[in-house]
């Protein structure tokens, strides 16, 4: 663990969620529409994203099927007030890795089978790596942690160094000056290129 970070993993998602929260809440009316740095979705579809991965994420750690659980993530649409459901999807998601016994526990997600603390990491990632998306296409600035941006850039490379390369969910690593933040240099090890300037 780095100086300054608490050791207690889903405090650590928690301010994920609510760094990238004030960026969803900060999205201007104007701005649902356009383009992201995942190329194949808007802004408004980003958000839907992470608004159906945490229920997602919700309903397998409290046991339902990964069939049963995508459902529950396929109901959210695009055109609901999505910054409402970001929190209550995000307090959801909270509560159940609050659970006593949750990140010790085996869960089947979409990545395949694996320890409760396992899939937490992978919903910080997703919540830094997307926030980062929204905030260039949005021109906002963001406050990213750099201790937890470092921590899950050590964890990503690990996993990413044990798959195959035509396994892997996310396109190659980009270059990036050593120097750059650490939520750049995690962006760029899951293939966003962070030389473009934001989008304002």
């Amino acid at each position: 663990m780095l100086p300054g970070m608490t050791a207690d993993p889903v405090e650590q998602l928690s301010r994920a969620l609510e760094v990238t929260g004030v960026l969803v809440a900060g999205v201007a009316s104007g701005q649902w529409d356009g383009p992201t740095p995942c190329t194949e979705m808007t802004v408004r579809e980003l958000v839907a994203h992470l608004v159906a991965g945490n229920y997602v994420f919700t309903e397998i750690l409290r046991g339902t099927p990964l069939r049963a659980a995508r459902a529950a993530g396929a109901r959210v649409a695009p055109d609901s007030d999505l910054v409402a459901e970001y929190g209550e999807s995000s307090a959801r998601l909270l509560a159940a890795y609050r659970e006593p016994g949750v990140l010790e526990k085996d869960f089947v997600i979409p990545a395949g089978e694996m320890p409760g603390i396992q899939t937490l990491h992978i919903r910080i990632v997703e919540m830094l790596v997307h926030g980062w998306d929204l905030a260039r296409a949005t021109g906002q600035a963001a406050e990213f942690p750099d201790e937890l941006a470092e921590q899950e850039i050590r964890l990503s490379a690990a996993k990413l160094n044990a798959m195959p390369p035509d396994l892997r969910p996310f396109d190659p690593p980009q270059p990036v000056p050593a120097q750059a933040p650490a939520i750049d240099r995690l962006a760029a090890l899951l293939g966003r290129r962070v030389s473009a300037a934001p989008r304002t």
